[in-house]
């Protein structure tokens, strides 16, 4: 009966509100969220709204041509940290309604019908035609409103309506400095090597003159210009060389000086991002996932404890610390479900250099959080 009230309820929706409801139900899927019930709405709403039988939403063409330089800075993911250099996928829709509806409505919909008709009359390059010309038009829009508080804070209220996350105003304006820079961060990802297995001093060198011309026009973008060079990366916190390359020492004081240190942030962010994945993993029951998972963050933090000195000095090393923390409560709810007479695959004396993980962790809480200044790879030190 219950049931039966909320689909009747959702059939009193206007069809665009139903729309946003199920790509805000999807969003905090994907973050992790528990909705008692959500998942025979998101079943009646995709029957509806997905024809294709996808379970996820994907961007009409008008919107996916809008968006289209955005795609290589896209993620996946939750809007719990910073993110810097990329945007939340789950924010665009959000951001297109917002668009479509409030920020230049008559515009948007003769956008929508020109396009429709090239990409019916098969005629590609028109079709990027428009919407870059749609794009110029929406970036001076967005120049005129975020000009001031009033409008800022306008901005803020109208997108709170299609969504609850809080992170679909700050990719708005990551947006709108990606599409003020198209053009050049679309000629920069082109020179890029295709794939870079090994960051190697030639790489690193071609690299760094690649960012040192992009530097010179576009300065405030270069968190973007380094997402691309991450996507290529085969091993993504190797992306701090750039910044401990450029530093006159190795401390990180003089990193975080360098044109090129926020990558130390990227890696943290990646980092977190794994957090959320072994969340997710060790939730799901999916141990072997979890293991690999668990793996990558401990070369991480292995790598950023080595490749800058006094790490623990830095707000860097206090949020390494309380990711490693954070992580190491998952693994130890995780292993302390199993006696302590039973192997536990994230236990396995690989994943940290010969030391049992339990005992590591039962040391960190014997010891106290503050008295580990380095996290958890301090703590292997000195148990090692």
């Amino acid at each position: 009966m219950q049931i039966d009230r909320i689909q009747d309820y959702l059939q009193r929706l206007p069809a665009f509100t139903r729309g946003n409801l199920l790509t805000e139900l999807e969003r905090l899927e994907v973050c992790g969220a528990e909705i008692p019930g959500s998942a025979a709405i998101q079943a009646t709403l995709r029957a509806e709204f997905r024809k294709d039988g996808s379970t996820q939403h994907r961007a009409g063409n008008p919107s996916r041509y809008f968006f289209a330089p955005l795609e290589p800075l896209l993620i996946d993911g939750t809007p719990e940290h910073a993110n810097s250099g990329r945007i939340l996928r789950g924010s665009l829709t959000s951001i297109w309604e917002w668009i479509s509806r409030d920020l230049l409505p008559t515009m948007t919909r003769d956008y929508i019908r020109d396009i429709d008709e090239l990409i019916a009359a098969n005629k590609e390059r028109e079709a990027r035609q428009a919407a870059a010309t749609f794009q110029t038009k929406v970036v001076k829009s967005l120049e005129g409103i975020l000009g001031s508080p009033e409008g800022i804070e306008q901005t803020r209220l109208r997108l709170a309506t299609y969504t609850a996350s809080h992170a679909a105003y700050d990719d708005l304006t990551k947006m709108q400095r990606v599409l003020r820079a198209r053009d050049v961060l679309a000629k920069f990802n082109e020179a890029l090597p295709a794939t870079i297995g090994k960051f190697d001093d030639a790489r690193l060198s071609k690299v760094t003159a690649l960012l040192g011309g992009f530097r010179k026009t576009n300065a405030g973008e270069i968190a973007f210009a380094l997402t691309l060079v991450a996507n290529r990366l085969k091993t993504p916190w190797q992306l701090i060389q750039l910044a401990t390359r450029a530093a006159p020492g190795k401390n990180a004081t003089d990193v975080a000086a360098t044109p090129y240190a926020i990558a130390v942030s990227m890696v943290l962010d990646q980092l977190d991002d794994k957090r959320l994945a072994l969340r997710a993993a060790l939730k799901n029951n999916r141990i072997l996932i979890a293991k690999d998972i668990l793996t990558g963050i401990y070369d991480t933090e292995h790598a950023l404890q080595l490749h800058i000195n006094l790490l623990d000095e830095s707000d860097w090393g206090e949020r390494l610390q309380n990711l490693m923390t954070a992580i190491a409560v998952l693994v130890e709810a995780e292993v302390s479900r199993f006696p302590d007479n039973v192997g536990h695959i994230l236990g396995s004396h690989s994943l940290r250099h010969g030391q049992s993980l339990a005992r590591r962790l039962r040391y960190l809480a014997w010891k106290g959080r503050d008295a580990v200044s380095g996290g958890a790879a301090y703590c292997r030190k000195l148990i090692s």
